[in-house]
């Protein structure tokens, strides 16, 4: 017989289960959303990241949300949720496209996949028990092609709780720490071991050197033509003859001297390794001024990062103005730009280059008059422009090409100009060649830059227009997300056959820093994710362009733009695009040949969580003892011997070379 205590006590259990039992419903669309981390836009409540109805495979929802990949919402729980039920899949505003898969975490333990999904394919049902669970974690990554139209949905979605509402978290991020080491007070010369021209064309070079200054620099067997100047390290002047010259740079102040093995090669091709620099759209998109572009100019010598090989300093979009002058050319907006031609004296007198911003279209995206249209008397006529089809956009539509390639090309020569991005889509042979014959004429190395690949359409056409241009864009816009980098980084090896030197794949420039299209603030990616940013786009021999208020670099910041060796690796002259070697569940090795035998290898992690990663000579292609280094703390690791192992952090990287031993 059951005693008295304990038949009231299951009495009052059983008075006390409906209580319990069924809970309160919260919907996930109803939490504070503001912590929620994703590639692109922001969070859609009750809509989708485009801020439509949701909508998947045809199927209407009320409520959920709309993000887009990469993306990760964590949610303290304190074990008082029981259920989480949700509808997952691409949205429909997508069409097609895209292709995700959405991850259930409880306390670090995988509870549920959906697998990749595509754009049209019917939603997915997530039903599970969540009794025990503290923290909850709903991700979405990317379906390994870019997250292009990766409009993810957690539709319906909502929990069921016994105790207090649920409440987001911070994605958690490991601290921040520098790796870089400061360099040291002895001369170091840094920067490529190449230098391509084309005959008769002016020579401009600036050793880059960090040690304690004031420093003396030379270079012996200098051609026949060339002059340096020794307090700072400036090789100026013009060569005809065309051939290897092989010269020796010097650097000296009181500790020591320097040296280093250096080619000038005449020839053909400008630009032997990736050009590096800063470019004004990331940090001041259509709010560029003249001042502000000096400015930037005199904060990167200032930081000292001239002194790593950072030599550009490009304007973007919105400087233009009217089609005038004896030219007929583009001419500067006067009251953003009053003296271009004294601004590219400024820069080249600091030892740096200029570039600017260009297209073949009537307007350009930033809705200036790039191309411009001319009455029959050669004079501008803006209406002309809106009879072609400009709007009150920002992108052009259905405009027409306007041939001033051989004008405005004159005119930047005069004005000292050392670098076009030249941008429209989708990109054609016709205008590519026509500027490119245009800016050989001018007598002066000019980097050719195709942006951008918003049509896809490059890699078609990428066999006729790499003889033509430096560098063609292989991806979207960029922006500061995990989501951004990594579905561009990680998604590049189908280009690899296409660079060689002086002709680059570009995938954009870099987010670091304090980054914001006119009003910059501090990146959103991670110390690691900013770590394998630059680590992935320098094994890729990317061109590096900095998109940062360089004003406002901070220490972090500094110590990933100023690690020579890290750098070296884009810099090498064999210009071979690392590849993917080895995959597994987003675990990731990539190699790189380099040209003195050695190998580059990143091991690149881009799951949720810490993870061990190994690579394995078989997939290196190596045999035998290999030394391999460290290249962020710059510290040799050790003799290894058929596979190498490192454990990574969430979305970070270990870079090492591997050089034989034997």
């Amino acid at each position: 017989m059951m005693k008295p205590f304990i038949q009231a006590f299951c009495v009052a259990s059983l008075l006390l289960l409906p209580l319990f039992a069924g809970g309160e419903t919260v919907s996930l669309s109803s939490l504070d959303l503001a912590r929620m981390e994703q590639g692109y836009g922001q969070p859609g409540i009750n809509v989708s990241v485009d801020k439509n109805p949701l909508n998947i495979g045809g199927r209407s929802f009320e409520t959920g949300v709309g993000t887009h990949a990469t993306s990760e919402l964590w949610l303290d729980l304190r074990k008082e949720a029981t259920r989480f039920t949700a509808f997952v899949g691409v949205d429909a505003e997508a069409g097609k496209n895209g292709s995700v898969e959405f991850r259930v975490k409880g306390d670090g333990k995988l509870l549920w996949s959906s697998g990749v999904m595509h754009g049209g394919e019917p939603a997915r049902r997530v039903d599970l028990d969540l009794r025990g669970v503290h923290v909850l974690a709903l991700t979405v990554r990317n379906g390994e092609d870019g997250i292009d139209f990766d409009h993810a949905d957690w539709a319906d979605a909502s929990l069921e709780i016994t105790g207090v509402k649920p409440q987001t978290l911070p994605v958690p991020h490991r601290p921040v720490v520098i790796l870089t080491p400061k360099p040291g007070p002895s001369p170091r010369i840094n920067g490529p071991i190449v230098f391509g021209v084309r005959p008769g064309s002016p020579f401009l070079y600036a050793i880059p050197a960090t040690g304690t200054r004031p420093m003396l620099f030379g270079a012996s067997s200098l051609p026949r033509g060339l002059k340096i100047e020794p307090a700072n390290g400036r090789i100026t002047g013009f060569l005809s003859q065309r051939g290897d010259y092989p010269i020796t740079l010097l650097a000296r102040n009181a500790l020591g001297t320097a040296q280093k093995p250096f080619h000038i090669v005449v020839g053909n091709d400008i630009a032997l390794t990736p050009p590096m620099g800063w470019n004004s759209w990331n940090c001041w998109g259509d709010q560029v001024t003249q001042d502000k572009v000096l400015r930037s100019a005199r904060a990167l010598i200032a930081s000292g990062l001239d002194q790593h090989g950072w030599t550009y300093i490009n304007i973007d979009d919105t400087w233009q103005g009217e089609r005038a002058g004896r030219l007929n050319a583009i001419q500067p907006n006067p009251e953003r730009f009053p003296d271009i031609k004294a601004l590219c004296d400024l820069v080249h007198g600091m030892g740096l280059k200029i570039g600017i911003y260009s297209t073949p279209w009537a307007v350009s995206y930033g809705n200036r008059l790039g191309g411009s249209s001319n009455n029959a008397d050669g004079k501008w006529d803006p209406s002309a422009d809106l009879h072609a089809g400009k709007n009150n956009h920002s992108y052009p539509f259905d405009v027409g090409r306007y041939h001033f390639a051989a004008n405005d090309a004159a005119q930047w020569a005069q004005w000292g100009i050392d670098y076009l991005k030249y941008d429209w889509g989708p990109v054609d042979v016709e205008s590519t060649r026509e500027m490119d014959n245009a800016l050989r004429v001018t007598g002066r190395d000019i980097f050719y830059s195709l942006s951008n690949n918003a049509a896809g359409n490059i890699f078609s056409i990428v066999s006729e227009l790499s003889p033509l241009a430096n560098a063609w864009r292989t991806t979207t816009d960029i922006n500061d997300s995990w989501g951004s980098v990594s579905g561009i980084g990680f998604n590049q090896d189908k280009w690899a056959q296409f660079q060689r030197p002086g002709h680059y794949n570009d995938p954009d420039m870099l987010v670091v820093g304090q980054v914001g299209w006119g009003s910059p603030h501090p990146t959103h990616l991670t110390a690691d994710e900013q770590y394998s940013h630059i680590s992935l786009w320098c094994l890729l021999g990317a061109p590096l362009l900095i998109g940062c208020d360089l004003e406002k670099l901070d220490d972090f910041t500094l110590g990933l733009l100023t690690n020579d060796e890290v750098l070296a690796i884009d810099q090498d002259p064999l210009c071979k695009q690392g590849t993917r070697v080895a995959s597994e569940q987003d675990l990731d090795v990539y190699s790189k040949p380099l040209a003195d035998g050695s190998l580059a290898v990143g091991l690149f992690n881009r799951s949720m969580d810490a993870a061990t990663i190994t690579a394995n000579w078989a997939n290196l292609k190596l045999s035998g003892k290999q030394r391999i280094r460290d290249l962020w703390s710059q510290k040799d690791l050790g003799i290894f011997d058929g596979k190498f192992q490192a454990e990574v952090p969430s979305h970070g990287v270990v870079l090492v070379r591997f050089t034989s031993s034997e």
